[in-house]
């Protein structure tokens, strides 16, 4: 459990400043801890446990996340905090309904049909059916690195594979490590991509996400019906022949609707047409298509969201954070920040696009900046103090609105430096 303490998170490095003290009275800030929450406290019964999952009583936090750690059917899986956890519960439900659709007959037949048109990964799974089922996810939790508070240091791998790419490779290395297993095995098969975009859609999963055993039973389960010539049936529908089966779990937040409509190659032109609208040149662009902690399905949502924002330089600093962020955690913590910052303005526009540290901010009228900080509790750390000691070497009035609460003493601290909060829980 002490690594947790001692690793930097994906959103405390979005709350980094420079180790600069600047002239401010913070008699009032005491600091703090961080705590421990009881899952059993915290969470409501179906998120807790169910007949696929147990959520670990203990879950630790870092001053801004809480850290779940999950025990499945389908093997240990850490999350970095609430919205995570929804998303990672979620897909165990998908690959159920993939698995019990593979023991089905009417999946027997597509599968039987389908072997006049072989592929790597269909022979694989026809020579052993059940392989694909035993394996256990990859380790989808909080990988913390510290990193400088500098965007250029935090962007120094990305830049080397930029300088040492082959532009041959490109497009299927943009294409491939982003989709992790959508169109790799059968890309060149004209309607498989789609058929699997189908598949994520019944199923309200991301069609990108990390999580290669989820992958892997797409892949499967759409190949046998596509190849065999069936409609996708998913689950018991599998066998009754009624309706596709829809979860009741609530869909991936913020995720662009039309990822289920456009294939990855299309997806990467357009986001490279929005960017270069925003002023990006060409490296920059390329920096953000080899940042392969964002799937293709978040780096197309960011992006959309940073083009609804108000133009300026700031959408371009904002895409050097994509570009630098180290891991999948900090990827998705700058992600729904800004896709909330887009939100927000959808709703009651900002005039202009700004920057607090690295997080995305809005400015109003009047001047007031606004942040949307997607953290789950907050306390009162070093780490804010620097943060809100870097916001205060900039005389203006500040709002945060954050999806989870705030320490008693993180709230003193906020008030002490005229911060406006606003606690706008997620409810799971």
């Amino acid at each position: 459990m002490s690594q947790l303490f001692t690793r930097a998170t994906a959103c405390a490095l979005m709350f980094s400043a420079p180790a600069i003290v600047y002239a401010q009275d913070a008699s009032q800030v005491k600091l703090e801890p961080a705590p421990v929450f009881q899952a059993s406290k915290i969470l409501p019964p179906e998120m807790l446990q169910s007949d696929l999952h147990r959520v670990r009583e203990s879950c630790p936090t870092d001053g801004f996340m809480i850290h779940f750690t999950v025990d499945s059917d389908f093997g240990q899986i850490d999350c970095l905090g609430v919205s995570e956890l929804e998303e990672r519960l979620n897909e165990l439900r998908a690959i159920k309904v993939l698995v019990e659709t593979s023991k089905t007959d009417l999946f027997a037949e597509g599968l039987k049909k389908s072997v006049e048109a072989p592929i790597d990964a269909v022979k694989n799974i026809a020579d052993d059916p059940g392989g694909a089922v035993k394996k256990a996810p990859a380790t989808v939790g909080h990988f913390f690195k510290k990193v400088g508070s500098s965007i250029s240091h935090g962007a120094e791998k990305v830049q080397d594979k930029w300088e040492n790419r082959d532009p041959d490779q490109e497009t299927d290395e943009m294409l491939t490590e982003t989709g992790k297993g959508l169109g790799r095995s059968a890309k060149s098969i004209a309607g498989f991509d789609k058929a699997k975009l189908d598949c994520a859609r019944k199923l309200s999963v991301d069609p990108y996400t990390d999580n290669q055993l989820l992958q892997d039973e797409i892949e499967k389960v759409t190949w046998a019906f596509f190849a065999g010539g069936l409609p996708l049936r998913l689950g018991t529908a599998a066998v009754s022949g009624g309706a596709s089966m829809a979860l009741t779990a609530t869909k991936t937040v913020g995720l662009p609707e039309d990822i289920y409509d456009i294939t990855p190659g299309e997806l990467l032109l357009r986001d490279r047409e929005a960017m270069t609208a925003m002023g990006a040149n060409n490296q920059l662009i390329e920096q953000v298509f080899l940042n392969t902690n964002f799937s293709v399905a978040k780096r197309h949502g960011l992006v959309e969201a940073l083009a609804a924002l108000p133009a300026g330089p700031a959408q371009i600093k904002m895409l050097e954070v994509a570009a630098s962020c180290t891991s999948r955690e900090q990827a998705g913590f700058f992600y729904q920040s800004v896709v909330r910052l887009a939100k927000r303005h959808h709703e009651r526009p900002f005039v202009a696009l700004t920057s607090v540290g690295r997080l995305p901010a809005g400015k109003e009228a009047d001047g007031s900046v606004e942040i949307q900080a997607p953290a789950d509790y907050i306390s009162m750390t070093p780490r804010l103090l620097e943060f809100l000691q870097l916001a205060n070497a900039t005389p203006q009035s500040y709002r945060a609105v954050i999806t989870g609460r705030l320490s008693p003493a993180a709230k003193v601290g906020f008030e002490a430096f005229s911060w406006q909060v606003i606690e706008a829980p997620l409810k799971p």
